[in-house]
């Protein structure tokens, strides 16, 4: 990437329609997600309406799971990335990953490739959604940091909270 590369980045993302806008857990849009910056409050009304333009949302069975898993170690490899914790949920996946490219391109090929293997593997029809508009890309910059990503992504996924690990989202 140029300069000084962060250790790693930490990568979410959700499975299409599991967290929409107005979503009572609150949520983030173009104008309200700057690193630190409250997300956006509940508001009933709009979550309805978003279900309502939404297609079904997307979850993922126990096989889908192990679909996703595998190609996104298989990406890893091949990109010479290195993939130190993942864990792949039935409505999102936390990935952290060493790449010397732009997390974007990270995430972007992740999920681009297990929805293609979803498909040839017949659990994913062709025309469906599968994950949200882009997900979060917080970069890693410390190795404290770097340990409670891993340990967090490995171990912490009951309570629905995201610590902070000394990164931010958007390389700075």
């Amino acid at each position: 990437m140029g300069g000084v590369d962060p250790l790693a980045y930490f990568i979410t993302f959700r499975t299409y329609a599991t967290w929409l806008h107005g979503d009572d857990r609150g949520a983030v849009d173009r104008t309200h997600n700057q690193y630190g910056t409250p997300v956006l409050p509940p508001d009933a009304r709009w979550s309805e309406y978003e279900r309502s333009m939404a297609a079904p949302p997307s979850e993922l069975d126990d096989r889908a799971r192990a679909v996703v898993d595998r190609t996104i170690q298989q990406v890893c490899s091949h990109n010479r990335w290195v993939l130190a914790a993942l864990n792949v949920r039935t409505n999102h996946v936390h990935a952290v990953v060493s790449a010397h490219v732009a997390p974007d391109l990270v995430m972007t090929s992740l999920k681009s490739w297990s929805t293609r293997r979803l498909r040839e593997a017949g659990l994913v029809e062709p025309e469906a959604k599968v994950w949200s508009r882009h997900g979060s890309t917080r970069w890693i910059w410390t190795d404290r940091g770097y340990s409670r990503a891993v340990h967090y992504t490995q171990y912490e996924q009951g309570d629905g909270r995201v610590p902070e690990f000394e990164s931010s989202p958007a390389g700075g």
